[in-house]
């Protein structure tokens, strides 16, 4: 005698069931039975639709046919199996084939019923698998909370929703194009066709979700095969989301070895005979799992990741309070020596820096001054020559002649003025470094501004004025390059703040303890949260590779080397004020 399942009733709130069953007459028996014995049942008439209703929503078992249209039922099975979010879900099997339990339970089915058991042994087999996985036998939203509240059992936080593999089919024989979109389609992927190079590539360019597989029909006679290929190759590096997919191409019954050299040379991954049909399914269906088993992979360690290092950092605060608790002299001083050493790292990293460049510079000066300015004494000479001859020279009777003269003269002074140009800039260049000046002297403020001004006209342009009020000491005693160089840094720092023009103000002021350069701008400002930070080495706001992060920290050590200080607030106009203050010296010798 079998056992009734009614008597043996799940307390609490009606389980859950999804029904896959294509036959209405079976689904209408089955879903009458389930409801009778306090079960809530939802109902999908083929595989896909399955997954659409676990995305939307989890039950707390699946009930699925081995037999249905399209993907059939261990396909689903393995589907299921390879997402995260339904990987623990039980399903029962239900088939008439003699394989169907081998093949059910080899793809990842937890239970098997035999259509022509009795409905008993399959009311019995569910709520022992309801059991086995300890379900809470309430309905389960797609949100992973029950109705009460609590998180759903065996669904890991940070699941994504399941999804279908995309293929892309390019076959310009609309029979074998329908014929293998509707193999890989029984597969359970998403199939689109495309039937030559326009269809193809426009799908590949299309947004959204990229594919996971391309296969392509190397020897169609509609369109170039390996050249369509080496165009689909192409997509996967030049398109960010489209990278990744597996490129099968498709031949004759018998590539020739040379074929498959010139058919791997255009990108594809694999080549597959055309009359192998079925193994171009099976290879299609490894690629595409592997890819969302990847995916999957990511989430799961993201997730547990994220998990474990919750985890970790609860330890270490315990342990780290127990340690407190008993050394806590002891490791606030390990915590200030170590703070220290940091501080003193970065610090001695940023002097290298700094001496690098400085002597980087200095190279560069002198081969500067030895590489141009012989040369340039020698034109110089020789074009006083010319400008003092051409102006011996009588005046041409002719007309002709007189303007040509006067030409000639007017090129020549052109020539001087360039060449001044030059001898300025070499000289602006050797008193910005002042390489030979290591030891501090009197240097003269506004003079040493100009310079730097002029050495940064490229970056000012003609979009950023520059505004002047030298009210203070003339002259201050500190180190000359070093000055030059923070100078150099905060107007450059300005400038590269106001891409658009703006405004720079450079002022100086000078009280008995205190000389003060002052330099404002019009550019957006540096946030409150940001101000402490801009002077730490290696700390930028700029996009990478547009800066190093140095420029605020070299300077913040060399005003520290002259007993001063380097700050910055909020300009008149909005913009970053950086202020230097030098304290005087005691002897201004």
């Amino acid at each position: 005698m079998s056992a009734s399942p009614e008597a043996a009733p799940e307390p609490g709130p009606a389980p859950h069931i999804l029904l896959v069953e294509d036959s209405e007459t079976q689904a209408l028996e089955l879903r009458l039975l389930l409801e009778q014995n306090g079960f809530a049942v939802a109902r999908a008439a083929t595989a896909e639709a399955a997954l659409d209703h676990l995305n939307r929503e989890l039950p707390d078992l699946v009930v699925a046919d081995y037999h249905l249209p399209g993907m059939n039922g261990d396909e689903l099975t393995r589907q299921m199996r390879l997402s995260l979010r339904t990987r623990a879900l039980p399903l029962l099997m239900l088939t008439g084939a003699r394989e169907g339990e081998r093949q059910g339970l080899e793809s990842g089915a937890d239970a098997y019923v035999a259509k022509s058991d009795d409905r008993d042994l399959l009311v019995l087999r569910i709520r022992a698998l309801l059991r086995e996985r300890g379900k809470s036998a309430s309905a389960k939203s797609v949100t992973g909370k029950s109705a009460t509240g609590e998180a759903v059992a065996g669904e890991a936080p940070g699941a994504a929703g399941f999804r279908r593999g995309r293929v892309l089919v390019i076959d310009g024989s609309a029979t074998y194009r329908t014929f293998l979109a509707g193999l890989l389609g029984q597969e359970g992927h998403a199939v689109t066709t495309a039937d030559g190079p326009a269809d193809a590539l426009a799908a590949l360019d299309q947004e959204g979700e990229p594919f996971d597989c391309v296969t392509l029909d190397l020897l169609s006679p509609s369109y170039d095969g390996l050249e369509l290929c080496r165009a689909v190759d192409a997509r996967r590096t030049t398109r960010a989301d489209g990278a990744g997919f597996h490129l099968v191409g498709i031949s004759g019954s018998t590539p020739a070895k040379d074929f498959l050299v010139r058919a791997y040379a255009a990108g594809a991954d694999d080549v597959v005979a055309k009359s192998d049909a079925e193994v171009l399914a099976l290879r299609v269906r490894g690629l595409v799992r592997r890819r969302l088993l990847e995916e999957d992979d990511r989430r799961i360690a993201g997730a547990f990741g994220a998990r474990e290092r919750a985890v970790e950092r609860a330890r270490a605060e315990a342990e780290a309070a127990e340690a407190r608790a008993s050394l806590a002299d002891a490791l606030e001083q390990a915590n200030t020596d170590l703070a220290t050493a940091n501080r003193r790292l970065t610090e001695a990293q940023a002097k290298l820096v700094q001496a690098a460049k400085m002597a980087s510079l200095g190279e560069l000066v002198a081969g500067i001054a030895h590489e141009i300015n012989n040369p340039l004494a020698f034109i110089l000479a020789h074009q006083g020559t010319v400008e003092r001859l051409l102006g011996e020279l009588p005046a041409p009777a002719d007309e002709r002649g007189a303007r040509g003269l006067a030409k000639a003269r007017d090129r020549v002074g052109a020539m001087r003025m360039g060449l001044t140009r030059i001898q300025d800039l070499v000289l602006n260049l050797r008193k910005f470094s002042r390489l030979d000046e290591g030891e501090r002297a009197l240097v003269n403020v506004p003079e040493a501004i100009e310079t730097v001004l002029a050495l940064i006209q490229h970056k000012l342009g003609t979009g950023i004025g520059v505004e002047r009020d030298f009210a203070g000491r003339a002259e201050i005693r500190c180190t000359p390059a070093l000055l030059n160089q923070v100078v150099m840094n905060i107007l450059s720092n300005a400038a590269d703040a106001m891409p658009e023009g703006g405004t720079i103000r450079i002022a100086t002021r000078s009280s008995e303890e205190t000389d003060e350069i002052r330099i404002s701008d019009t550019g957006p400002g540096i946030p409150e949260g940001l101000r402490e930070k801009i002077f730490e080495p290696f700390f930028t706001t700029k996009p990478v590779g547009s800066g190093t992060g140095l420029g605020l920290a070299i300077a913040y050590s060399v005003v520290q080397a002259h007993s001063g200080v380097l700050s910055v607030e909020t300009a008149p106009g909005g913009g970053a004020c950086f202020v230097i203050g030098i304290p005087r010296q005691a002897v201004d010798a």
